[in-house]
Order: structure tokens, then sequence, then C-alpha cells
């Protein structure tokens, strides 16, 4: 495991970057604070007080402070990679959040987040004019915003469809740029479309579409962060078929087109203002 540490202070904002696999032991840790993290690359299992998810790119991981944990990575050979938000006692109070939503485990890829998220990595990469822990912060107050009604499952499945779906996910991943249907994915499973989608909603929490529109959100916000390209060249290396409708799908998410998301990360007040007051919107 390798650990750096970005920033100190009330939000202490760490990169971790893992390399450990199938036959790397698991070892019982330890919260120190209450955090929230976003996984970046990779996929590993978390499991805590009795539940376990399956965490992929654009998942979220929240903990809370002093709760024991276990990471597996029964099913990818490393490169785990996350950015994660460690709040105070008296930050993580003031955000006035039930207990359960600090201790809801795993989520899978919420758009409203991975956009928050690449926002954060790019910020933590110096690629644009945001401070790593405002952009933190910003991560964590949509999550609380979002957490009522967004408590996922534990995990109930199988460790070979386990293995299928987090492989899916990778290959999804890859591939997102792509012309991808849900025939075409299933088949590089090996399954039928009707099995392929119940096995892997069960175990990522979303559907294959749902993990792919996603993915190329992340792609498009970790561009716009960072990025002077056209946004239409943006968005065609993303994998949207067309500007308008990443222009929508984005907008739908962020509370932003991706125009003002752009220039929020790169410091203009009027669209930094915008982009905080959806941070703490809670949805109807």
């Amino acid at each position: 495991m390798h650990v750096s540490p970005l920033h100190h202070g009330a939000l202490s904002v760490i990169d971790f970057r893992c390399q450990a696999g199938p036959h790397t032991p698991a070892q019982v840790e330890h919260h120190d604070f209450t955090s929230v993290s976003y996984v970046r690359r990779g996929s590993f299992g978390y499991r805590a007080r009795g539940e376990e998810f399956e965490l992929v790119a654009g998942s979220v991981l929240v903990g809370h402070a002093g709760d024991e944990f276990l990471c597996t990575h029964a099913h990818h050979h490393g490169g785990d990679e996350c950015l994660s938000f460690k709040l105070a006692p008296e930050l993580a109070d003031s955000f006035g959040a039930k207990l359960q939503h600090w201790r809801a485990g795993g989520l899978p890829p919420l758009p409203e987040l991975v956009v928050l998220g690449e926002l954060a990595q790019a910020a933590a990469d110096g690629a644009n004019d945001f401070g790593v822990d405002e952009a933190g912060l910003l991560l964590v107050a949509r999550y609380l915003a979002l957490a009522d009604g967004k408590r996922r499952t534990t995990l109930q499945a199988h460790a070979r469809d386990r293995h299928r779906a987090i492989e899916s996910a990778l290959w999804l991943d890859e591939h997102a740029h792509e012309d991808i249907d849900l025939e075409t994915t299933a088949a590089q499973a090996g399954l039928s479309p009707w099995h392929f989608l119940r096995m892997f909603a069960r175990v990522v929490g979303v559907t294959p579409h749902q993990y792919l529109l996603r993915a190329r959100l992340r792609r498009a916000a970790r561009m716009l962060a960072s990025d002077e390209r056209p946004v239409t060249d943006i968005a065609l290396e993303a994998g949207f078929a067309d500007l308008s409708n990443f222009v929508r799908s984005f907008h739908r998410v962020a509370g932003l087109p991706p125009r003002h998301f752009r220039h929020a990360a790169c410091g203009d007040r009027e669209r930094i203002a915008a982009l905080v007051a959806q941070a703490g919107r809670r949805r109807h």
C-alpha cells in the first residue's frame, strides 16, 4: 500500500494506491476518522459491521470512526486507487448527518458523485484552481444530500458471479469510449443478456448501461477539470455519440452545463457558487 498525504486539517486528504491481489492476506483494520473515499480505479471488496460490498471505479466508500473493516481483493490483481477525505470529529458533527449516513459502507457509482470525485482528483493533481480540500468538502456535502434513499443492501452473490461482474466492470471502463450495448457486454462475460443484467446489477449496484454512462461521465469530468480541449472533443473521446446528449447528461447530474463546470474548475466565482449550491441540494 502506497499512502500519500495531500492535505492535513479538519478535512485531511490522502491518496491510497494498493497493489494487493487475490493471494494477499486480508487484515482487519480500523477507521481512525469518519471518511468518504472516492474509488477512482480498480476494484476491491469492503466488509464492515456484518455487511459486504464490491467497489468499482466511481464507487464511494463511507466509513465511521472506530469501526472495524476488512478490504479484500479476490477479483482483481492490484492497481486499486482511492482518494480519501477524513473528517475531524468537529467537522463531521457540523454536517448534522444521521449516524446511518456515516455507516453506509459502499455505494455504487452515482453520477452526481462521480463528477465531483473527478473534480477532486484533478485538484489533487494540481490540474485546476480548486483546493483539494474544497473539492473534497463538495463531495462529502453532495453525498450527504443524496444519502436518504441511497442505502445499498448488503451484497448477496456467489463468488463466481462477483468475479464475472467485476471483470465486466473493468472491461466496460477500458472500452467506455466505444459503442457498447448489453448484448456485447453479456457475450464478453459468457452469459445471456438477461442473466448478465441481473448478475451485474446485483453485484455492482447499477445496471451495465448505467455503469457505462457513469464511466463516460467520469472521464468527461476529469478532462473538463484539467484539459483545455473543446467540449465537443471531450464528449466524443469520453464515448458520447453527440454533443447534445453529453450536455443533457452532464447538466442533469452536475447541475451545471459542461462549460460552466469547466469555468468553476478554473476559478470562476459565479460558477463555483452554483456548484456549491448544487452540492448541498437534496434530491426530491
